[in-house]
């Protein structure tokens, strides 16, 4: 039984007009697909904006330059094993294959100094590089890094090296995985599209309050209250 017609009314049009823009924003209106891939895209151009780090984690290795490392790194299978092998070699140090494991001997400084030459050819979109130098896929490449890194991580740690291993976390986290998250995307300014970012945002607030007053106004017609 609708205890007050017009509030059950109201609250009915609020929800039937909330689900037809709910099914507009998933219609392939923009150039991205629809409304949702297009902000997503969006806010990924604009954070790729201000998440550019590399040049200073380029500074922070530069401290490791001579620094030796003899250590083991655990990779997922033979065919990752020997592709990490490259990325080492490419970095001047010495890289030994023995099925899933890869012998590191060389300047920890250059190993990272390669690494993020890698993460900043990624980061500006220049993939063809990376995979010139390595013969196989540039994402592959850079996966292959986050992987060697995580690794390298972990042993630097059971060397009691922590100082090195926060920096390689570091790269790992900072340029390797903002570079391979970012890949293809071109950045833009946050002030180029002020505009629709506001809109956006705006409409956020506005579209959760649609939702939620239909509700209030659905109960409430119905005849159930909040009472305290």
């Amino acid at each position: 039984m609708i205890a007050n017609k017009k509030l059950f009314s109201k609250g009915l049009i609020l929800f039937i007009t909330f689900f037809i823009v709910f099914i507009l924003m998933f219609m392939p209106f923009f150039e991205q697909g629809n409304f949702l891939n297009y902000m997503d895209n969006l806010y990924n151009t604009i954070s790729k904006d201000s998440a550019y780090y590399i040049p200073k984690m380029k500074e922070d290795v530069e401290q490791y330059k001579g620094k030796t490392i003899n250590l083991e790194l655990e990779m997922n299978n033979e065919k990752t094993a020997a592709q990490t092998a490259l990325l080492i070699k490419e970095s001047g140090a010495a890289a030994v294959v023995s099925g899933e494991k890869v012998s590191v001997s060389g300047d920890l400084g250059g190993i990272l100094a390669n690494c993020l030459e890698d993460a900043d050819y990624m980061f500006h979109n220049q993939g063809e590089k990376v995979q010139a130098k390595y013969g196989y896929p540039e994402k592959v490449a850079l996966y292959n890094w986050y992987l060697a890194a995580k690794s390298l991580d972990n042993q630097l740690k059971k060397q009691k090296l922590f100082d090195e291993a926060k920096t390689v976390a570091s790269v790992q986290a900072k340029a390797v995985e903002c570079a391979y998250n970012y890949y293809k995307i071109e950045p833009q300014s946050i002030k180029d599209k002020i505009g629709i970012v506001i809109f956006s945002l705006v409409f956020y607030v506005f579209y959760t309050l649609w939702f939620g007053f239909s509700i209030m106004f659905l109960f409430e017609g119905w005849g159930m209250r909040l009472e305290h």
